[in-house]
């Protein structure tokens, strides 16, 4: 027997969360009902309606154990059950997000009913959070859910009779299948069939017993993160691969984490496209969370460092700690102070807090506000900056439970105004969170905010290497631009001298004028530089950014600097294609600062605009002004002629480490030689930081040999054979799954190397072969709904462009139909060719591929793959491996009769019958078939071939229904009219 998703995963995860052994059911040990510890039940032995995605007993039951006054009354139970229903049908109505975003309020204890003395309205506890060990937690498998398609995850978790995590298991033994393929199911598929199993959701997760990830539901899934431990020295058990997957979920599926995400870890926000979506914590946001919230409760300790590399996702962390605070009793109200250092940071703190409609939280306007909200006691989330802390008086709130989260923690906090803040608030709790700490002796962020109680200084710690390893970033390359600048020294002391002369300048005027001149402002912004580096960013935007649809920023040397930039760009592209975003001063002139100042709302269109993928603006050129906190993740190229160093640096250059649709890195184009000594430049100690740059100049070397390997897949295969005959002969180089997915793993590789390197004219000299491997590739890769997601990747712009500039399209032939019948069968035993048995093998795949899902299907599938299994390893002869194969396709014949069978017996008056029976109420007339009846003569009357996919027909159909439904007074029930709509959409 060979090691399945099923055998392998899906059972080694029940086992792990329940005890339950069900490779082997007798040696399962029992685990109590109640307590935290899930307990294993069949799908049979839940007792539920495949309609229901709930299991109403178990939610009926904990109505009543978790509110005495549904206990008074267990009839209030029903009507409970019944408003929920409710969110759970019309999901396909307001969206996923929206119904799931509802059922958590119900879920956190946010919904009232009138149920009190004189039906006074009190909160409905569904789950139990204060005394978890009131819930009930089961465990179960192949949970069967059905709407208008019926599907079967592989593992779900119910507390209390609510799915709230649902897993995908997937094989563990084929390189080339991995979670994102399971991730990838419950995404495209699961979600958009039935909706309805999603709506009490608090997570998802997928496996193929090498990694695990997890993700809220609607999460495309470059945003599903894994869940480290923080455990991180435990290299065995990662080589182990389930032992490290077991790690994981003993963790983050554990009854109390999974409470703790419903409850503290899970938001609701708007997105920049001003849709909703959900969001849940990454494992370095849960874990210093909790740490900072355990540090106020406990109250020994006031203070601590949260270093997370930049774009990890501080903000969102400043967030869910807020909450926490906020939310535990013992903290007795507390007032949380969101400390930023810059006025764009605070508007862009306060617009994540608002878009997920945090309550109690407010903004100060000026020095005086703040010192009213703090001097008259204010119980609130206050977003301020540190500048509104200065000449503040000493002890203007001494409460203990003042809690100070200070953002990108350096330098101001360091100063005067830091010790302001300190005075004014001496027993106030303060943490600081950065991605860049300083450690030098006169600016120091962990002596500032560092504990000595903790281990090197800092409470939590999310490195460079982390973000990369978990894709919370992604790795920046850069390429060093050497800008000659020759001096004719003579002729300038020359030309000078006359100058002086000519002016009647003295000697010390003279001098002043001179060393004013030899500034390396007045060398960086000589026209004829600015010029010549504005045609290279052109012609290096044309080639390597547009194509890509991403976009760049600018950085220069002064604001003056960026309005030349701008006009020698509008040399090359239309006026619009470029912004300049700079402060103006008061002793700008007027013209200057009408043409080139920008007011925040200003600023806050052009962001916008350059943030929307359609937009004109493809260039932001900026000094200072966007720097830190900026986030755009379609800004892939940073154009750097800007001395910058330290935490500045690293702010700057990580602008373009967001991930963004195929987006592979991050560009630092370097004029100015800031990273001639990248670790020089960052002085910073962490060797994490220091390689926070790649060198584009190392990618070279390395195309080479991983094109070699590449095409060490072919030995003996001739590439000059073009046509069926050189394809066919590639292609068998690498038949069977692991040759195949081997070279789909160097060729990833050598394709992320070329997307970086291209379209350097390096490349020239390895572009037939290059191309031969990717029309190899394309040649054999899955269909997009088919498996092997992570290595069988999308080709990036440049390949795919490579691709379709060779590929010539003749006429369209005909091929003879394949037709699968008995006397077939037996003609390929009796006979065997190897082209039959390959004709019947590809047949046979895209059968079970029509009837992905079913069950019957499934298990033939998996007959025939491990079948191919055994003859690739050498352990079946020919002519047994042809009988097998006929069998597999006998017993395939056989089950789509069956099928065939059960759809002719299911006719549509069967299905709508079956329909209003399911939905019947008190007010349903009794004569069902009747009405049954006169709905189906007249959608048979109106209906006409394809009617479902015109307006117009669907229209029609829909105003019969209605009529139909009015002559019996249903036409009112929306829910009735929608699901008879759906019935008749199937079967007419």
């Amino acid at each position: 027997m060979s090691f399945t998703e099923l055998n392998a995963v899906e059972n080694y995860l029940i086992h792990r969360l329940s005890g339950t052994n069900l490779n082997a059911p007798n040696a399962g040990e029992p685990a109590p009902a109640y307590g935290l510890n899930w307990t294993y039940k069949s799908p049979a032995e839940l007792k539920r309606r495949e309609e229901s995605p709930l299991v109403e007993t178990e939610v009926h039951a904990a109505l009543i154990r978790l509110n005495p006054d549904i206990a008074a009354d267990e009839n209030r139970a029903d009507e409970v059950i019944h408003r929920l229903r409710g969110i759970l049908l019309k999901v396909g109505e307001v969206g996923l997000v929206a119904a799931n975003e509802e059922f958590t309020e119900w879920l956190r204890g946010g919904k009232t009913m009138p149920f009190g003395k004189n039906h006074t309205h009190v909160s409905i506890k569904l789950i139990d959070f204060e005394n978890p060990n009131n819930n009930t937690y089961v465990v179960t498998n192949q949970y069967r859910v059905r709407s208008r398609e019926t599907k079967i995850p592989d593992v779900v978790l119910l507390i209390n009779g609510f799915p709230v995590v649902v897993g995908e298991a997937k094989t563990p033994i084929r390189p080339a299948i991995s979670w994102l393929d399971g991730a990838n199911d419950i995404h495209e598929i699961y979600e958009h069939s039935v909706p309805a199993l999603f709506v009490p959701n608090v997570f998802n997760f997928a496996t193929e017993g090498k990694e695990l990830y997890y993700g809220a539901v609607r999460t495309p899934l470059q945003f599903w993160g894994p869940w480290r431990l923080e455990d991180r020295a435990s290299a065995l058990s990662k080589h182990l691969g389930l032992q490290e997957v077991g790690r994981q979920v003993d963790d983050l599926l554990k009854p109390q984490r999974v409470l703790e995400m419903l409850e503290h870890f899970t938001l609701f926000t708007t997105n920049e496209k001003r849709r909703r979506i959900k969001v849940v914590c990454r494992y370095q946001q849960y874990e210093a969370a909790n740490r900072m919230v355990e540090r106020v409760v406990e109250g020994r300790v006031k203070n601590g460092l949260i270093w997370h590399f930049q774009g990890s996702g501080k903000s969102l962390l400043m967030l869910f700690t807020a909450q926490m605070l906020r939310r535990r009793k013992e903290l007795r109200s507390p007032t949380v102070i969101i400390l930023v250092d810059r006025t764009d940071l605070d508007s862009q703190i306060t617009g994540t807090f608002k878009a997920a409609d945090v309550a109690n939280v407010v903004t100060t306007d000026s020095i005086k506000d703040l010192q009213t909200m703090l001097t008259r006691d204010t119980r609130k989330i206050i977003v301020t900056t540190i500048f509104k802390f200065r000449d503040a008086p000493q002890n203007m709130n001494e409460r203990d439970n003042i809690i100070v989260l200070a953002d990108e923690a350096h330098r101001t906090q360091e100063g005067d105004l830091g010790r302001y803040l300190r005075g004014a608030l001496p027993n106030a709790f303060l943490f600081g969170l950065t991605g860049t700490p300083i450690n030098k002796s006169d600016k120091n962020t962990f002596a500032t905010f560092g504990a000595p109680e903790d281990e090197a200084g800092y409470l939590s710690r999310y490195t460079y290497q982390d973000s990369l390893r978990d894709g919370a970033t992604l790795p920046l390359h850069f390429e060093p631009r050497l800008v000659d600048v020759h001096i004719d020294k003579e002729e300038m002391d020359r030309l000078f001298a006359e100058f002086s002369q000519s002016s009647a300048l003295d000697d010390m005027e003279a001098d002043k004028l001179s060393g004013r001149a030899a500034k390396m402002t007045v060398f960086v912004t000589a026209p004829e530089r600015v010029r010549k580096i504005t045609t290279d960013i052109a012609n290096h935007f044309k080639q390597k950014v547009a194509p890509h649809g991403f976009k760049a920023m600018v950085v220069t040397i002064n604001r003056h600097a960026c309005v030349q930039y701008k006009q020698e760009l509008d040399k090359h592209f239309p006026e619009a294609a470029s912004r300049v975003v700079i402060s103006t001063t008061a002793s700008d002139k007027e013209e200057f600062k009408a043409r080139w100042g920008t007011t925040k709302d200003q600023q806050d269109k052009i962001v916008e605009a350059f943030k929307d993928a359609r937009s004109q603006v493809q260039f932001l050129v900026v000094t200072a002004k966007l720097l830190t906190g900026f986030d755009a993740p379609i800004l892939q190229t940073m154009y750097l002629d800007k001395s910058l160093k330290d935490h500045t640096l690293l702010q700057a250059v990580t602008r373009a480490n967001r991930r963004y649709p195929n987006k592979h890195f991050g560009r630092i184009v370097d004029y100015f030689g800031v990273f001639d000594d990248a670790a020089k430049a960052l002085e910073f100690d962490e060797e994490s930081v220091r390689s926070a740059v790649t060198n584009f100049n190392n990618l070279i070397p390395r195309l080479a040999p991983a094109l070699t390997k590449a095409l060490g897949h072919f030995p003996g295969v001739d590439r000059t054979v073009i046509g069926f005959e050189g394809l066919e002969a590639a292609q068998e180089a690498i038949r069977g799954n692991e040759r195949k997915d081997a070279f789909a793993a160097d060729f990833k590789q050598l394709a992320k190397l070329w997307e970086s390197i291209s379209p350097d004219p390096f490349l020239t000299q390895y572009e037939t072969d290059y191309r031969w491997l990717a029309q190899v590739f394309e040649s054999v890769r899955p269909p997009s709904d088919s498996t092997g997601k992570l290595l069988w990747f999308a080709l990036g712009a440049e390949t795919t462009k490579l691709i379709h500039d060779h590929v010539h399209v003749g006429e369209v032939h005909q091929l003879q139909e394949f037709v699968l019948d008995a006397d077939v069968i037996d003609g390929i035993m009796n006979n065997p060719s190897e082209k039959q048995r390959r004709t019947l093998e590809e047949d046979l795949i895209n059968r079970f591929r029509k009837h992905q899902g079913l069950p019957a299907f499934k298990k033939l599938s998996e007959r025939l793959e491990a079948l191919r299994d055994k003859a690739e390893r050498g352990l079946i002869i020919s002519i047994e491996f042809v009988k097998e194969l006929c069998k597999i396709a006998t017993d395939t014949l056989q089950a789509e009769k069956e099928l065939e069978t059960e759809k002719q017996e299911k006719t549509p008056q069967a299905a709508l019958t079956e329909l209003f029976l399911d939905l019947r109420t008190d007010k349903t007339p009794a004569v069902v078939t009747r009405i049954v009846a006169d709905i189906d003569q007249i959608v048979k009357v109106v209906r006409y071939d394809s009617w479902q996919n015109s307006s117009e027909g669907e229209r029609m159909v829909q105003r019969e229904l209605r009529k139909a439904l009015l002559k019996y007074q249903l036409h009112k029930d929306q829910v009735l009219f929608e699901r008879a709509y759906g019935y008749i959409r199937e079967y007419y």
